[in-house]
């Protein structure tokens, strides 16, 4: 029949969605029913009606036929529904039990849905330990965080046994903290610096072999003769550590360059060791020699490594990062030495296979220690970085960035033809050529620690000087083209610093204004250069250190050599005047 594809409803009318026609809607009308009355009302009966606009139906009190029930057998028993709408409610109850029951399922299920949404849509945190991961998510019936069920897997897989060997790794060889812990150019010094271990390890190994076939082990010499000369090798070669010690102030300036002369003089020293067999009856002298350029090359990168290694701390942590450095070291060691040992048991004793793969091997070691010299950003200030920064800042008003000064600053500054830049004959997009060349001539004329005797001539020099200068802690003037400094007693790096920055602007003011020198004793007057560069460099200075250290440099003071000249003004000014 037509109604039987329509909805059906126990409490209600069905309306349709089109407007109603003008005859009289079908509606249920129902008796009032009280439980208590005596005479029961006469039950009603089943009462379809159809129209193409609504539905209604009448509903019967049951019974025992089958026209309201499905249940013959149950007499006098129909639906639940139907004994519980036969046992005398009020209409008006029924429906706010039925509202009140609908609504609270419904808002149970609008919670559910809703804890779910936040659950899978809120915010995302981790627990990060090394490379290990836990997601946590929020348990809103606790108000709490969890770890998630999928963010972690109690199977054994390959990825989980990488994982770990990964976190190992890092936790033995990499600061803690990694890395936040370190400066952005560590992890490539580290890797260059991995391999030329290697390298350095294998030349080692062939050159020892060369020494022990040199000294006779191999053709059955006398054991004790054998001890002797080489106890007497390296007791003549550690005689270099003590004499460059003499040098050391001077690594800290340059120390780039000076460990890529180390590493130099440590292969020109495995190479004469490869040439003892050859020259069996010189043992001795060779061996000395090359041991005292292995002693120096030793003492010369344990120094210049604690500077790479200072600037990597980027927390502090000094200790750790040489720690780390030096188990990065052991590393590279038994690497090389097992490669080293199965390359010289395939070499044996022929010398000229040695020595060509020794040269394979000295050009690897080379090529990665100048790579990894060229990745190392020193943020310390020498007379070249700090001529530099301060050059860019007369001309541009900005101190420049620490990797466009190291990419520009040359490994061998004293040595022209052997200078080799980080990038090459790419020119730099934030140094002016007018910067790089002032930089190189002011470092050129710069004379820090003068004596006040090989610069000034008379009386009046020497007060304009002192006058001038009563304040600084140094007297600059110019001396036969040269910059000359001349320290203090009380002299610290903060004011070979600053007296740096008034040798730029003397300079500026010679190439750009064309103001040139006349006597000292005029030039300490007002509008002299010393006076106008002096009032300058008071102004300024403590803008561009501010600069400079906005830009990652450290600029508390100047990484120099100067000479151990020192005067005191109040004796000497007290000399001259009597």
């Amino acid at each position: 029949m037509d109604c039987a594809c329509r909805p059906f409803f126990l409490w209600g009318t069905w309306m349709s969605t089109t407007p109603r026609t003008t005859s009289p809607p079908n509606t249920i009308s129902l008796p009032l029913i009280n439980s208590r009355s005596s005479t029961p009302p006469s039950p009603p009966r089943l009462k379809a009606t159809t129209s193409p606009f609504n539905f209604s139906v009448d509903l019967p009190s049951g019974g025992n036929n089958n026209h309201g029930g499905r249940n013959s057998n149950n007499n006098n028993k129909g639906w639940w529904w139907r004994r519980w709408w036969n046992d005398g409610s009020d209409s008006s109850n029924t429906f706010s039990l039925l509202f009140l029951l609908s609504s609270s399922i419904v808002l149970q299920l609008a919670s559910s849905a809703a804890a779910r949404t936040q659950q899978e849509e809120g915010e995302e945190v981790w627990e990060v330990k090394g490379s290990n991961r836990a997601r946590l998510i929020p348990d809103f019936s606790k108000d709490e965080f969890v770890v998630s069920p999928t963010s972690s897997s109690s199977l054994f897989s390959v990825n989980d046994l990488w994982s770990q060997c990964t976190t190992l790794f890092v936790r033995l060889m990499l600061p803690q903290g990694f890395p936040r812990s370190v400066t952005s150019d560590y992890l490539d010094y580290s890797l260059w610096r991995a391999v030329q271990g290697i390298a350095s390890q294998i030349s080692g190994v062939l050159a020892t072999q060369a020494l022990l076939y040199a000294v006779g082990l191999g053709k059955g010499a006398i054991p004790t003769a054998a001890a002797i000369n080489w106890v007497l090798k390296d007791g003549i070669g550690y005689l270099s550590k003590i004499v460059l010690s003499k040098y050391g102030r001077h690594f800290d300036v340059h120390p780039k360059g000076w460990r890529l002369f180390a590493d130099l003089l440590e292969n020109a020293a495995f190479g004469l060791e490869m040439l003892t067999p050859a020259f069996p009856h010189l043992f001795v002298f060779i061996g000395a020699t090359a041991g005292a350029g292995r002693s120096a090359a030793a003492l010369i990168q344990a120094a210049t490594r604690s500077c790479f290694y200072a600037g990597f701390a980027a927390q502090r942590n000094f200790a750790e990062v040489i720690a780390k450095g030096e188990a990065q070291g052991m590393v590279s060691k038994f690497i090389g030495i097992m490669l080293g040992i199965a390359l010289a048991n395939c070499i044996g004793s022929s010398t000229p296979l040695a020595l060509a793969s020794f040269s394979v091997v000295t050009w690897i070691h080379m090529f990665c220690n100048l790579k990894s010299y060229q990745s190392i950003q020193l943020r310390t200030l020498n007379p070249y970085r700090a001529s530099l920064v301060f050059s860019e800042y007369l001309l541009s008003g900005q101190a420049p960035p620490v990797k466009e000064i190291n990419d520009e600053e040359p490994l061998f500054p004293a040595v022209p033809f052997l200078n080799i830049y980080s990038k090459g004959n790419v020119q730099s997009i934030v140094l002016s050529s007018e910067a790089r060349n002032a930089a190189a001539e002011i470092e050129q004329r710069l004379q820090l620690g003068s004596k006040l005797s090989d610069v000034v001539n008379n009386k009046d020099d020497v007060l304009a000087l002192f006058n001038l200068y009563r304040d600084e802690g140094y007297i600059l003037t110019e001396h036969k083209g040269r910059f000359c400094v001349v320290l203090k007693e009380s002299s610290s790096p903060h004011d070979m610093l600053k007296s740096l920055f008034q040798v730029n602007y003397l300079y500026w003011l010679e190439r750009n204004a064309g103001i040139e020198a006349r006597s000292i004793s005029a030039d300490c007057r007002p509008e002299g250069r010393l006076q106008i560069s002096l009032e300058y460099a008071r102004r300024e200075f403590n803008h561009v250190k501010n600069d400079s250290v906005s830009m990652g440099w450290v600029a508390d003071g100047l990484i120099a050599r100067p000479s151990p000249i020192r005067v005191c003004p109040g004796n000497i000014a007290s000399s001259i005047a009597s």
